[in-house]
Protein backbone atom coordinates (compact mmCIF):
# COMPACT_ATOMS: atom_id res chain seq x y z
CA UNK A 1 0.00 0.00 0.00
CA UNK A 2 1.79 3.15 -1.13
CA UNK A 3 2.83 6.05 -0.98
CA UNK A 4 0.91 7.33 2.20
CA UNK A 5 1.18 11.07 2.40
CA UNK A 6 0.94 13.22 5.15
CA UNK A 7 -2.39 14.73 4.34
CA UNK A 8 -6.07 14.87 5.67
CA UNK A 9 -8.07 11.78 5.43
CA UNK A 10 -11.29 12.27 5.27
CA UNK A 11 -13.65 10.56 7.35
CA UNK A 12 -17.48 9.90 7.58
CA UNK A 13 -19.02 12.27 9.32
CA UNK A 14 -20.18 15.76 7.66
CA UNK A 15 -20.96 18.49 9.94
CA UNK A 16 -24.88 19.46 10.41
CA UNK A 17 -26.09 23.34 9.50
CA UNK A 18 -28.38 25.31 7.14
CA UNK A 19 -25.34 24.75 4.36
CA UNK A 20 -24.84 21.85 2.55
CA UNK A 21 -22.14 19.51 3.77
CA UNK A 22 -18.69 20.91 2.97
CA UNK A 23 -15.12 19.55 3.20
CA UNK A 24 -11.86 21.82 3.00
CA UNK A 25 -9.03 19.53 0.82
CA UNK A 26 -6.05 19.26 2.08
CA UNK A 27 -3.22 19.36 -1.12
CA UNK A 28 -0.45 19.82 1.42
CA UNK A 29 2.17 17.25 1.08
CA UNK A 30 4.34 17.18 3.79
CA UNK A 31 6.65 13.53 2.99
CA UNK A 32 4.95 10.30 2.21
CA UNK A 33 5.97 6.66 2.87
CA UNK A 34 5.88 3.56 1.45
CA UNK A 35 4.34 0.55 2.81
CA UNK A 36 5.22 -2.60 2.38
CA UNK A 37 3.39 -5.86 4.41
CA UNK A 38 2.07 -9.16 4.99
CA UNK A 39 -0.52 -11.42 5.94
CA UNK A 40 -1.17 -14.85 7.24
CA UNK A 41 -4.69 -15.87 7.02
CA UNK A 42 -4.26 -19.05 8.84
CA UNK A 43 -4.02 -16.68 11.65
CA UNK A 44 -4.56 -12.94 10.94
CA UNK A 45 -1.81 -12.04 11.65
CA UNK A 46 0.24 -8.82 9.84
CA UNK A 47 3.15 -7.51 9.30
CA UNK A 48 4.59 -4.19 8.05
CA UNK A 49 7.72 -2.68 6.42
CA UNK A 50 8.29 1.05 5.93
CA UNK A 51 10.18 2.38 3.42
CA UNK A 52 11.09 5.70 1.16
CA UNK A 53 10.26 3.77 -1.98
CA UNK A 54 9.21 0.92 -4.04
CA UNK A 55 12.17 -1.28 -4.94
CA UNK A 56 13.63 -4.84 -4.67
CA UNK A 57 15.94 -4.44 -2.41
CA UNK A 58 12.90 -3.35 0.03
CA UNK A 59 11.28 -5.97 -1.31
CA UNK A 60 13.83 -8.81 -0.22
CA UNK A 61 13.48 -6.99 3.56
CA UNK A 62 9.92 -7.73 3.88
CA UNK A 63 10.39 -11.47 2.68
CA UNK A 64 13.40 -11.46 5.40
CA UNK A 65 10.57 -9.76 7.37
CA UNK A 66 7.83 -12.98 7.03
CA UNK A 67 10.89 -15.46 7.67
CA UNK A 68 11.49 -13.91 11.04
CA UNK A 69 8.06 -13.35 11.85
CA UNK A 70 6.29 -16.61 10.66
CA UNK A 71 8.73 -19.28 11.37
CA UNK A 72 8.37 -22.76 9.32
CA UNK A 73 10.04 -24.94 7.47
CA UNK A 74 8.24 -23.68 4.31
CA UNK A 75 6.37 -20.92 3.06
CA UNK A 76 3.72 -20.85 0.31
CA UNK A 77 4.29 -16.63 -1.06
CA UNK A 78 1.27 -15.42 -3.03
CA UNK A 79 2.24 -12.13 -4.68
CA UNK A 80 0.54 -10.22 -7.60
CA UNK A 81 2.04 -9.17 -10.47
CA UNK A 82 3.62 -5.68 -9.56
CA UNK A 83 7.22 -5.80 -10.99
CA UNK A 84 9.40 -5.19 -7.83
CA UNK A 85 7.95 -8.95 -7.48
CA UNK A 86 9.77 -10.06 -10.30
CA UNK A 87 12.85 -7.96 -10.72
CA UNK A 88 16.26 -9.21 -11.00
CA UNK A 89 18.04 -8.40 -7.71
CA UNK A 90 14.60 -10.31 -5.80
CA UNK A 91 14.75 -13.36 -8.20
CA UNK A 92 18.44 -13.61 -7.45
CA UNK A 93 17.75 -13.19 -3.83
CA UNK A 94 15.19 -15.90 -3.68
CA UNK A 95 17.79 -18.67 -4.82
CA UNK A 96 19.65 -18.58 -1.37
CA UNK A 97 16.19 -19.18 0.11
CA UNK A 98 14.83 -22.57 -1.39
CA UNK A 99 12.70 -23.25 1.22
CA UNK A 100 10.51 -20.27 -0.04
CA UNK A 101 7.59 -20.77 -3.04
CA UNK A 102 6.50 -17.63 -4.63
CA UNK A 103 3.02 -18.24 -6.26
CA UNK A 104 1.74 -15.13 -8.66
CA UNK A 105 -2.07 -14.79 -9.00
CA UNK A 106 -3.15 -13.95 -12.35
CA UNK A 107 -3.15 -10.80 -14.22
CA UNK A 108 -6.28 -8.53 -13.17
CA UNK A 109 -7.80 -10.96 -10.49
CA UNK A 110 -7.29 -8.71 -7.84
CA UNK A 111 -10.53 -9.93 -5.89
CA UNK A 112 -7.76 -13.32 -5.20
CA UNK A 113 -5.33 -11.04 -3.20
CA UNK A 114 -6.01 -11.56 0.24
CA UNK A 115 -4.16 -8.66 1.20
CA UNK A 116 -6.43 -6.50 -0.39
CA UNK A 117 -9.17 -6.51 2.05
CA UNK A 118 -6.31 -6.38 5.20
CA UNK A 119 -5.45 -3.49 3.55
CA UNK A 120 -8.88 -1.32 3.79
CA UNK A 121 -8.68 -3.01 7.43
CA UNK A 122 -5.37 -1.00 8.27
CA UNK A 123 -6.29 1.85 6.00
CA UNK A 124 -9.54 2.29 8.11
CA UNK A 125 -7.88 1.88 11.48
CA UNK A 126 -4.82 3.82 10.67
CA UNK A 127 -6.11 6.85 8.65
CA UNK A 128 -9.68 7.24 8.00
CA UNK A 129 -10.36 10.87 9.93
CA UNK A 130 -7.33 11.74 10.65
CA UNK A 131 -4.77 14.51 9.79
CA UNK A 132 -0.77 13.65 9.70
CA UNK A 133 1.41 16.83 9.96
CA UNK A 134 4.90 14.55 9.36
CA UNK A 135 5.88 10.84 8.13
CA UNK A 136 6.32 10.03 11.58
CA UNK A 137 3.04 10.84 12.79
CA UNK A 138 1.86 8.51 10.21
CA UNK A 139 4.16 5.33 10.82
CA UNK A 140 3.02 6.13 14.37
CA UNK A 141 -0.77 5.31 13.49
CA UNK A 142 0.09 2.51 11.39
CA UNK A 143 2.28 0.64 13.77
CA UNK A 144 0.07 1.52 16.61
CA UNK A 145 -3.27 0.28 14.21
CA UNK A 146 -0.95 -3.22 13.59
CA UNK A 147 -0.85 -3.63 16.83
CA UNK A 148 -4.66 -3.53 17.30
CA UNK A 149 -4.89 -5.42 14.86
CA UNK A 150 -2.65 -8.32 15.78
CA UNK A 151 -3.92 -8.25 19.45
CA UNK A 152 -7.63 -8.52 17.97
CA UNK A 153 -6.81 -11.12 15.06
CA UNK A 154 -9.23 -14.01 13.66
CA UNK A 155 -8.27 -16.33 10.79
CA UNK A 156 -9.55 -14.84 7.45
CA UNK A 157 -12.32 -17.10 5.92
CA UNK A 158 -12.93 -16.01 2.26
CA UNK A 159 -16.23 -15.90 1.95
CA UNK A 160 -16.51 -16.49 -2.04
CA UNK A 161 -16.69 -20.26 -3.16
CA UNK A 162 -15.43 -21.55 -6.62
CA UNK A 163 -18.80 -21.72 -8.07
CA UNK A 164 -19.70 -18.42 -6.92
CA UNK A 165 -17.04 -16.68 -8.47
CA UNK A 166 -17.84 -17.18 -12.93
CA UNK A 167 -21.07 -15.57 -12.23
CA UNK A 168 -19.63 -12.63 -9.86
CA UNK A 169 -17.06 -12.01 -12.73
CA UNK A 170 -19.77 -12.66 -15.96
CA UNK A 171 -22.68 -11.56 -14.45
CA UNK A 172 -24.16 -14.78 -16.05
CA UNK A 173 -25.86 -18.17 -13.92
CA UNK A 174 -25.91 -20.09 -17.20
CA UNK A 175 -22.17 -20.39 -17.58
CA UNK A 176 -22.20 -21.88 -14.44
CA UNK A 177 -24.86 -24.40 -15.60
CA UNK A 178 -23.08 -25.39 -18.66
CA UNK A 179 -19.38 -25.67 -17.13
CA UNK A 180 -20.81 -27.52 -14.31
CA UNK A 181 -22.95 -29.95 -16.23
CA UNK A 182 -26.31 -29.46 -14.55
Amino acid sequence: MGPVSAKTYPGEEWELGPYRAKFQPDYGRRGSIWLHGAFEPRTGEGTLLFSPSRDGATHIQLLEQIIARFPSDRWLIIEDNLSIHKSRDVQLALLSYPEIQIQFIPKYSCWLNLIEPWWKQLRSLALKGRRFENVNEIIESLIASLDYWNAHKHPYVWKKIPQEQPSIILGYTWWIRFVMGT
